[in-house]
């Protein structure tokens, strides 16, 4: 019987943690250890779960975020595939074997399971997150059939609410990067298995139940736009970003005035203040990602798209041109990449 770690965190009220740690324990077909995190779980959540042999809570000093809480638990994970599960995600008894049956797959990496709205469990939460073009990244498929996504695919993200990653990856690529400190590292940590030579699959028989809230926190706002920018300016070859420059800034300067207009304009601009005052982080960083890759973005952009998925990014009637104009000019250039 397949043996594996799942790596869990603890934040906040977690008032589904419970039964998050209860589903995992259920898991069928597969030995488990669980490691939770306890990052700064501010109700009686983690103190009151059940006593069991298979589950041992560890306490770091500080809050570590999710990327490095993730890096802490699986320092001290046993040897053998580790599975990640958000603390708002309720697992199928058969979902962790389904991930690690995928992962045991040749050339596969990352196995990532088809996450369901909990409260409307035929409807799809995530089936695999697109990448666009400029960094952007969402939860694909999202408000869809779960039907529609019966199929098992190659994905350029996996979600990261419930996904398996190949133990000796994790350690190739450091795990998650630490600067990033929460949002975004899934889309990394996929993006870097595929520079990596592996594959990143979309498992639909391994079914993950999520209590999806997006909120719009402004350390949310800010840490997803500066750890896009900080993903595109990391994990895109010189070439693609020379490419991209003219489109990136144009967005920059549009996507600036969305932020104004909703109110969380302060973040954006806090995110390039972040960039800007830590020019050696994100070269360090970039140095480590591109040294170590072994393939390039060439082979890599049959999985990005150019389209804005309109349901989750509603785009005004005013900005349709610019973006059949993106679309032209990733047709003409990326045969440059």
């Amino acid at each position: 019987m397949t043996r594996a770690t799942v790596l869990m965190l603890a934040y906040g009220a977690e008032e589904y943690l419970h039964d998050a740690v209860a589903a995992v324990l259920a898991s069928q077909g597969v030995e488990l250890e669980v490691l939770l995190v306890d990052n700064g779980c501010t109700s009686d959540a983690v103190r009151t779960l059940p006593t069991d042999p298979r589950l041992r809570v560890l306490t770091p000093e500080r809050n570590l975020g999710f990327t490095g809480g993730m890096n802490h638990a699986a320092r001290h994970a046993p040897a053998g595939p580790l599975v990640l599960v958000n603390s708002d995600a309720v697992v199928a008894p058969d979902a962790i074997a389904a991930l690690l049956e995928a992962l045991a797959e040749p050339g596969v990496g990352i196995a990532g399971a088809c996450v369901v709205l909990a409260d409307r469990p035929d409807v799809v939460n995530s089936a695999g997150n697109p990448l666009h073009v400029l960094g952007l990244c969402w939860a694909g498929g999202l408000g869809d059939p779960v039907e529609q996504h019966a199929v098992p695919r190659p994905v350029a993200s996996a979600s990261g609410a419930c996904l398996a990653v190949d133990r000796s990856l994790w350690e190739e690529l450091g795990g998650f990067p630490p600067e990033f400190f929460a949002y975004m590292e899934d889309l990394e940590l996929s993006w870097r298995t595929w520079q990596h030579g592996r594959t990143v699959r979309y498992v639909p028989q391994a079914r993950a139940a999520h209590h999806y809230d997006f909120g719009r926190s402004p350390l949310k706002m800010y840490l997803l736009e500066r750890n896009r920018l900080l993903f595109v300016l990391t994990a895109y070859g010189a070439r693609t970003l020379a490419l991209l420059a003219l489109p990136l800034l144009a967005f920059e300067v549009a996507l600036l005035a969305v932020a104004v207009a909703q109110g969380w304009g302060r973040q954006k601009l806090r995110g390039w203040r972040w960039l800007v005052t830590h020019p050696r982080t994100v070269a360090r960083r970039r140095r480590l990602v591109q040294s170590s890759r072994t393939v390039p973005d060439r082979d890599l952009v049959h999985l990005m798209t150019v389209t804005f998925d309109s349901s989750q990014m509603p785009l005004p009637p005013a900005a349709a041109p610019a973006e059949a104009a993106l679309a032209l000019w990733w047709r003409l250039v990326r045969r440059w990449v």
